[in-house]
């Protein structure tokens, strides 16, 4: 028992520490891609190519002076962002970096806990990021981040539906719930060539609840000064930061792990395989930011609600259908 939880303990600091390693270089690496792609340079100058910007920010950031607006709702306007980072953090818990491996003679499972019911627990706990902004809009006493905190609330929800739809397509054809079984059904054949239509829903439904352009509705910056957390400093602000670059990794393992194999792959160990999809559905987000302008609010709605949720409702009919006469 004691040695089960050793190596439980071990890792959990691996997986938490390697994530948000990261996390925090994701920051500078988004930042210039996206000069590239803007032909400008992006930060440089602090170490070699930039390298320590993160570093930078990050003692930046916990150095400034903690403002907290007197009609704030106190206790509410310190858990939010607290649920920000949780929520993704959370997640981490289900997804399998890789099939099991031996060491020491020892096989040991390169996934924290396989529950049978794991893609239930990541729809569950990713819906807890609406709580974030919504009460974190809320709390703050400002109509700005009110504004974005209700609309960051209704697109969430919405799009919500159209990922839980698309994600039962894939529970239909791997036929389990586990995500460690899904990832075992595609050894020979990935998702995404099984089930194109519903990777398309779950990768748009995706980009709209990580907050992520074009569908930034909730920080929106030329309307609502940052949106929801615009009275956050310091390291609250941080931690919503923090939280949304941890969604987009968990988002990217998500992608992988249900649509592109997971850790299959030719030559290459598993663990790098998994990684190296994980961080092309990362490179493709950004790109997405770079490429598309925000959309407004009211066509954020129409596409889920006269586009996306009918499309999602129809390939699930159809996928039956397909596996009914197969």
């Amino acid at each position: 028992m004691f040695e089960i939880l050793f190596i439980t303990m071990i890792k959990t600091f691996v997986v938490v520490g390697v994530c948000m390693l990261i996390v925090a270089y994701l920051t500078l690496a988004e930042r210039r891609l996206l000069g590239f792609f803007q032909l400008r340079l992006g930060p440089n100058r602090v170490g070699y190519k930039g390298i320590l910007q993160p570093i930078a920010d990050g003692a930046k950031l916990f150095l400034k002076e903690d403002i907290v607006p007197q009609n704030t709702v106190k206790a509410v306007f310190i858990l939010a962002p607290i649920i920000s980072i949780a929520a993704p953090m959370s997640l981490l818990v289900v997804i399998p970096f890789g099939d099991a491996v031996q060491i020491m003679g020892r096989e040991i499972t390169l996934y924290l806990a396989n529950p049978n019911a794991g893609i239930l627990y990541v729809l569950a706990i990713s819906s807890l990021g609406a709580y974030a902004s919504m009460l974190g809009g809320w709390s703050s006493g400002n109509k700005y981040g009110y504004t974005g905190g209700l609309r960051s609330t209704a697109m969430i929800i919405s799009y919500e539906l159209s990922m839980a739809f698309a994600v039962i397509s894939v529970i239909m054809i791997v036929n389990s719930l586990s995500l460690v079984e899904i990832v075992r059904g595609q050894a020979e054949i990935w998702n995404i060539l099984r089930a194109p239509v519903a990777f398309l829903i779950f990768l748009i439904s995706g980009l709209a609840e990580l907050n992520r352009p074009p569908f930034d509705m909730p920080e929106a910056e030329e309307e609502l000064c940052t949106g929801f957390n615009v009275e956050y400093s310091s390291m609250k602000f941080a931690l919503f930061f923090f939280g949304e670059y941890t969604h987009l990794f968990v988002f990217g393992c998500l992608v992988t792990t249900l649509f592109l194999g997971g850790w299959h792959g030719p030559l290459l160990p598993g663990v790098l395989w998994f990684f190296i999809k994980t961080f092309a559905v990362i490179f493709f987000c950004i790109w997405v930011r770079a490429t598309f302008p925000r959309l407004r609010y009211d066509q954020v709605m129409k596409l889920e609600w006269k586009f996306l949720l009918p499309l999602a409702i129809l390939n699930v009919l159809a996928t039956g259908l397909v596996l009914l006469v197969i």
